[in-house]
């Protein structure tokens, strides 16, 4: 029995990551090009207590290119919100179903 479970972990291993999109389907992440890309207004919060960081999101794409949803997975609270409002924002390239994506934002105060 651990040879079975133990082949299953290489398995899925070897498959590469697996994201699942809005409709339940499971795929590899394609990595889809960005056509638009909007920069995120730095929050004048931000600014002021000269916060700066990575901003971690989770993104879902429909097949048309544009964004469906953003969900933080990591990041300075204070830059969590305008990074959300620049993704949505953005457009990638078209593909045959819905994708999730993985993007980071840098806010730097310079």
């Amino acid at each position: 029995m651990r040879r079975v479970g133990s082949l299953i972990v290489a398995l899925a291993l070897c498959a590469g990551p697996l994201t699942r999109t809005s409709t339940g389907q499971v795929q590899r992440d394609a990595e889809r090009k960005v056509i638009i890309r909007l920069a995120p207004v730095y929050p004048e919060l931000a600014k002021r207590m000269h916060v700066s960081g990575v901003v971690k999101l989770e993104i879902m794409i429909r097949a048309n290119g544009s964004v469906k949803s953003a969900k933080a997975l990591g990041g300075n609270p204070v830059l969590i919100q305008a990074a959300i409002d620049a993704v949505l924002k953005w457009k990638f390239e078209t593909a045959p179903e819905d994708t999730a994506e993985v993007v980071q934002l840098t806010f730097d105060p310079r």
